[in-house]
């Protein structure tokens, strides 16, 4: 890609700023990040990039038409990698609408942006350009105890608010490339984790709750499953995916690790019990409601914080990747073990306490 410039819609996010991290530390790009600073968006996150020569930040709406026109013809992208997303399904339950808005109004702007663009560059420059499409392994709906596997060709079955809204956006994209031929590539990832992470989310949230002594909620018997990506190997992907990636084509990402949410929660605890373990007199009285699942020892434990709680509406079962594609085309493997990963993870937690007081 050489000195050219990549546009990263949502790159203040927890997977847009590691992307653009590694863009700025990896490549010679120059990569200039769109992000509405949500809640969930943080220039902390970007700090190391924000010092670079190469990195721009605005501040913006992806909905915003008038400005994605301004900053398409003042920056000239030759590449847009599209992360800017409302992602978390709790919230999506409360109030849907907002994941209307910025998944699919937002997406939809950001298409016919890149679409004007990229019909006004020069030929060489139309050729290289692509716009990637960075999607979700939840719209292909709940596996439930088949024993299968997600593929590119799995059909779409979102349960959520959420995975509804991303499935829209995936069929914006192909449409946009079917129809008009812009260049997109996509891609459906599993769950991610990683340092930076909005503590909303389970492992974060996990952590967060068990230092504060608090119940440590988990959804009906713990037992959904999930696919754990290391942000890391994701962000590989995408790099490799942008340059080496197919047109029109979907690349789905996981790292063959799965996991149940009780088994995730109790890895925490256990990490927790001995990076950081509870004074004696911490040792919480048992209630009803924490005592399935929790081990006696003896001695103080953060699993004693575990409370099963009812579960969310259409809470999917059971998630699961076949990468057999990105590994084959692009040949991108994992790099991270999971609980290798998770034991990195909750000691940058540990070491940054200030992330986890967010709200």
């Amino acid at each position: 890609m050489g000195q050219e410039t990549v546009l990263v819609s949502g790159g203040a996010g927890f997977i847009g700023s590691a992307l653009v991290r590694y863009l700025i530390a990896q490549t010679t790009l120059r990569v200039i990040t769109l992000d509405k600073l949500t809640y969930a968006g943080s220039l902390q996150a970007l700090e190391s990039a924000q010092k670079h020569p190469r990195h721009v930040f605005i501040k913006a709406d992806i909905c915003d038409s008038a400005m994605l026109t301004q900053v398409f013809q003042r920056y000239q992208p030759t590449a847009v990698i599209h992360l800017a997303a409302e992602s978390h399904v709790d919230r999506s339950v409360a109030a849907p609408q907002p994941f209307i808005q910025s998944n699919i109004v937002g997406t939809y702007a950001l298409l016919e942006a890149s679409r004007a663009h990229w019909a006004g560059l020069r030929k060489p420059l139309k050729q290289v350009f692509r716009f990637l499409h960075v999607s979700t392994d939840e719209v292909y709906g709940d596996l439930g105890n088949t024993g299968g596997f997600f593929t590119e060709a799995s059909p779409y079955a979102p349960s959520s608010p959420y995975s509804a809204s991303k499935a829209a956006a995936d069929h914006l994209v192909r449409a946009w490339h079917r129809t008009y031929d812009l260049p997109i590539l996509i891609s459906n990832c599993s769950n991610n984790y990683g340092p930076w992470q909005y503590p909303e989310k389970l492992i974060p949230a996990t952590i967060r709750r068990a230092l504060n002594k608090q119940a440590i909620q988990i959804y009906g018997d713990g037992r959904q499953v999930r696919d754990w990506l290391h942000v890391d190997d994701h962000v590989r992907a995408l790099w490799l995916q942008l340059q080496h990636g197919q047109i029109g084509q979907t690349y789905l990402l996981g790292s063959g690790q799965p996991q149940s949410n009780l088994a995730v929660v109790v890895a925490i605890c256990e990490l927790l019990d001995e990076l950081k373990p509870l004074a004696l007199e911490a040792l919480p009285q048992p209630t009803a409601h924490t005592t399935r699942g929790a081990v006696s020892t003896g001695r103080p434990s953060y699993k004693q914080y575990i409370q099963f709680v009812k579960d969310r509406p259409g809470h999917d079962r059971r998630y699961a990747i076949d990468a057999t594609k990105v590994k084959k085309q692009l040949g991108w493997q994992s790099q991270y073990d999971f609980h290798a990963g998770l034991r990195e993870t909750v000691l940058w937690y540990l070491r940054n306490p200030a992330w986890l007081k967010q709200q």
